[in-house]
């Protein structure tokens, strides 16, 4: 791909093209009001974006199925050494920037997926946000995990296989319940078999980027493009509160036994440190969807007003229903109710016992 992309930038425009393609694209609502726009676009220009696409594609890959693991490791390593070492160290920041610029890319091609009809143009503080959200999440997560390996090596098989079989898995439970057919238009060149390899390792994908961070781009089997296209605040919501609470967790673990290698390192403030960062990454989620996304005058409704549904629909579950507090207030009210009906038989039955009483008072 990389000395045809050369090849074809070098020579473009010496040679007329036999025959252009016309693109239409929209732009985005102004006062309500959205144009469309036609582009001609040449067979070399077609070609070169075909390439990019695919080199961005790549990059994902690239970025969290070698340098999220290879990341990992090597803090692993640094952690048990106690030592971290100058070339450890720079390859270490690298693969780390490899992953934020994989997740970075998962952001923008998510976004050209979902809004392909319009003209979208990502400015640069956009880029800052999504930046500044990959690296504290990022950051943070490959943290955690390499704290808790540390002290509990047993159990680090387990949390690492749920998590990963669970976002595995979770795109054909989906597919499983809407009861669609078997996708078949991937590739006509692709059997059965073929097409079913495929999905697995689009969902390997998937799962090794939910691993570390929010995949931006949620598969969909069921649907033609294998994109969920609809943004859905919820699934945002329940990911970010499950995934804190998971690092909360594993953190605790951590605390209560950590070992000798760990003597002067103040723990409390580590955990605060990791929880603030993760919190930081949220926040900058949240600035980026609320104010510098480039097509948020396309969304429905605002993050701000999804999170706050979410909120009120969560505080909707753990509230308790009015039958247990009215029962609550019922026992609570019942030892006052049955010494008033105490106090009214007593007054009867005295009032039985004694009728000359009642008869004198009569007349």
């Amino acid at each position: 791909r990389c000395v045809e992309v050369f090849y074809i930038y070098f020579h473009a425009g010496r040679v007329e093209e036999p025959y252009v393609s016309i693109t239409k694209k929209r732009q985005m609502p102004k006062d309500g009001y959205s144009e469309e726009i036609e582009k001609e676009v040449g067979q070399a220009e077609g070609k070169l974006c075909t390439h990019r696409s695919a080199f961005s594609r790549a990059s994902v890959i690239q970025a969290f199925l070698g340098s999220a693991p290879q990341l990992t490791l090597q803090l692993y390593i640094c952690v048990l050494q106690q030592e971290i070492t100058a070339a450890r160290s720079i390859f270490m920041v690298l693969s780390l920037l490899s992953i934020v610029y994989g997740a970075l890319r998962c952001n923008i091609l998510a976004i050209k997926i979902k809004y392909d009809d319009y003209d979208v143009s990502v400015k640069p503080a956009a880029y800052l946000c999504i930046f500044m959200w990959r690296s504290f999440e990022i950051a943070t997560r490959v943290t955690v995990l390499v704290l808790f390996s540390s002290v509990l090596q047993i159990w680090t098989l387990p949390v690492v296989l749920v998590n990963f079989f669970g976002f595995f898995f979770y795109p054909w439970i989906l597919f499983w319940q809407s009861k669609s057919p078997f996708p078949e238009n991937i590739e006509k060149a692709l059997s059965r078999v073929g097409t079913t390899i495929v999905l697995c390792l689009l969902t390997f994908l998937y799962a090794g980027i939910n691993m570390f961070c929010w995949s931006a781009v949620q598969v969909k089997l069921n649907d033609p493009d294998l994109i969920n296209k609809s943004q859905n605040w919820y699934r945002l919501t329940v990911y970010y509160m499950l995934r804190f609470i998971e690092n909360a967790f594993l953190l605790l673990m951590w605390y209560i036994y950590k070992t000798d290698i760990y003597l002067y390192v103040c723990a409390p403030l580590l955990v605060l440190q990791l929880l603030i960062g993760y919190c930081m990454a949220v926040l900058f989620m949240l600035v980026f969807y609320q104010f510098c996304h480039p097509c948020k005058k396309l969304f429905s409704s605002s993050i701000s007003e999804g999170l706050l549904s979410c909120f009120k629909f969560l505080c909707f579950i753990c509230k308790p229903p009015k039958s247990t507090i009215l029962t609550n207030k019922a026992e609570v009210k019942s030892p006052e109710t049955t010494d008033e009906a105490r106090s009214s038989s007593k007054s009867i039955d005295s009032q039985k016992g004694n009728p000359y009483q009642s008869v004198s008072s009569n007349a």
